[in-house]
């Protein structure tokens, strides 16, 4: 009988009972034999004995290729932050056929239902009517509706069209939306097989009564959405940021919103956490939610779930099929660097 292979499993910033139930842990270890550090971090040190025969490793580990080089038998490296960070050689590995896979699906519907929430919060001014109501200041019927209107029939756009804009897009549908895409990563072929209108950012925008802000942070994105295409948009438009705060001009942005040239939410800030004294956290005009839109015990349930399915295919020689792979040809140019928890040792 041949040897049980050698994982590595290396959970920071999550845990092992974050991420795995019970029942998929018991998968886990029969299926392999595994080299485990549960309390922060792995030690280098224990990393670099294991390497050498093992064939996967589960965790943000860092990948240089002078480190790739200790690992002849290895197969696999499943990094369960969720970004595509630039610890990791991403040619070498492509070089000697190293799937890097980025549990990064797990929380795209739930970040989706999220940005439906505060779509439907600032279309119809839940939030806003609720804090003039606990102020004694709510209007009735029409009067307090002068500012609301119908998402079905609605003129959307979104800005990437990654994992988060193929989770979200299905649940526009029972709107009637037409949604306009920018992404110029994807072929209009593929936006119109999505039932999308592919157009450039500028049509997006200003064609756009709600715009959704998707797309992953690099170079050439970075800053994407600055004070001349926030002009763009319809007066009062809805824009909703749920990727990377860099996508955006921080400042544009808020002040935007606080004028009230744009309806905005964001789920995520330059610096996290916020400090206390932040002026955004006087902007009531600003729909602030705390990086939390992807992180709930169902999402971290799945991530378990995904990771040992496609450990389970790459061990029998098959194709991974739930995580996301990473390309080196794009995987390199993202700018994501992780959340402001696990800076700080959390597990969360």
């Amino acid at each position: 009988m041949e040897p049980r292979p050698t994982v590595i499993v290396d959970p920071w910033p999550r845990s092992m009972g974050l991420v795995f139930t019970p029942e998929t842990r018991s998968r886990l270890e029969e299926m392999a034999n595994l080299v485990l550090h549960e309390d922060g971090r792995m030690p280098d040190a224990m990393l670099d004995a294991a390497l050498p025969r093992a064939v996967a490793v589960i965790g943000q580990s860092d990948m240089p290729a002078a480190r790739l080089a200790q690992a002849p038998n290895l197969r696999a490296a499943i990094n369960v932050e969720g970004n595509f960070l630039p610890n990791v050689d991403y040619a070498e590995c492509a070089r000697r056929g190293v799937s890097v896979l980025s549990v990064a699906p797990c929380f795209s519907l739930a970040v989706a239902e999220m940005g439906l929430g505060l779509l439907l919060d600032l279309a119809r001014g839940i939030t806003a009517t609720d804090r003039a109501f606990r102020d004694g200041a709510e209007e009735y019927g029409l009067a307090g509706n002068r500012s609301s209107f119908l998402l079905t029939g609605c003129e959307i756009g979104l800005v990437g069209y990654g994992n988060l804009g193929r989770a979200l897009r299905p649940l526009l549908e029972p709107f009637g939306a037409t949604v306009r895409v920018y992404d110029p990563w994807l072929p209009p072929g593929y936006l119109r097989e999505q039932r999308c209108l592919p157009a450039p950012l500028d049509e997006v925008l200003a064609a756009s009564r709600v715009i959704f802000l998707l797309a992953a942070v690099t170079d050439e994105s970075k800053g994407l959405i600055g004070r001349r295409e926030i002009e763009l948009t319809p007066s009062g438009a809805v824009v909703i940021l749920l990727s990377r705060a860099p996508l955006v001009d921080w400042g544009a942005f808020v002040e935007a919103a606080r004028t009230g040239r744009i309806r905005a939410a964001t789920d995520v800030f330059p610096q996290e956490p916020v400090a206390a004294d932040d002026p955004v956290r006087e902007v009531k005009a600003l729909l602030l939610s705390s990086h939390r839109a992807g992180g709930i015990p169902q999402a971290f349930r799945t991530m378990g779930d995904m990771v040992v399915d496609d450990l389970d295919l790459i061990l029998r020689g098959l194709p991974p099929v739930r995580l996301q792979q990473a390309r080196p040809e794009t995987a390199w140019r993202v700018r994501s660097t992780p959340g402001r928890s696990y800076a700080k040792g959390s597990t969360l």
